[in-house]
């Protein structure tokens, strides 16, 4: 018999408002993978993110972790996954090392100030970071939850060159560590052996 996939969708779809975004999909990660969601503006990319983070309800279809179903314990889902929406949730009345600390515990802060090059800024409040200092901090939050799934919206947004390095040496740690990840990216930047799922091919009829 055939070992379930680490995580999976099955038939999903997803309605917003009125509008039947995608239907029938499908997709299985293994321990390693990234799952790149491509699609133009509107196609469901952003809505798949937060189906999986369990944030949304699809209208059909299900999860599962390991061949069990996520919906029959939703908290565990949520407590092994780190999810990074178009919002950093960078608490502006923090430091940078005190928002690591607040979301990933004193073991990850030196380790996150390092991996993201923000070392520096350790001790400066977060209101003053720029857009893209901001991303690398929320980045940092992310690879120092230790959570094995990784739900990313356009992670590198306000990056810069030396930034996008830095982030792909992280996802490169935690796909070797076993680590998923599953990334909407409109752009270019796919992580090497990365999979694609068009969403423009599961756009509901009209």
């Amino acid at each position: 018999m055939d070992r379930p996939a680490a995580f999976a969708g099955r038939a999903l779809s997803c309605r917003r408002g009125a509008r039947l975004l995608f239907e029938g999909l499908d997709f299985g990660l293994e321990p390693g993978d990234v799952l790149l969601l491509r699609g133009p503006n509107g196609s469901g990319k952003s809505s798949l993110l937060r189906l999986m983070a369990g944030l949304l309800q699809p209208v059909a279809g299900a999860f599962s972790w390991a061949g069990a179903p996520i919906a029959a314990e939703p908290e565990r889902h949520r407590r092994r996954l780190a999810f990074l929406g178009h919002l950093d949730a960078v608490k502006p009345g923090l430091t940078v090392a005190e928002n690591l600390r607040f979301w990933c515990g004193a073991g990850a802060v030196e380790k996150g100030l390092e991996a993201f090059g923000i070392a520096a800024l350790a001790r400066l409040p977060a209101r003053l970071l720029s857009a893209g200092q901001r991303r690398r901090l929320a980045l940092a939050r992310i690879a120092g939850t230790g959570a094995p799934l990784w739900l990313l919206d356009e992670p590198g947004n306000a990056l810069d060159a030396e930034a996008q390095a830095h982030f792909a040496a992280a996802l490169a740690r935690h796909r070797d560590c076993g680590g998923l990840a599953v990334i909407a990216l409109h752009g270019e930047g796919a992580p090497p052996g990365a999979v694609a799922l068009d969403l423009a091919q599961f756009a509901a009829a009209a």
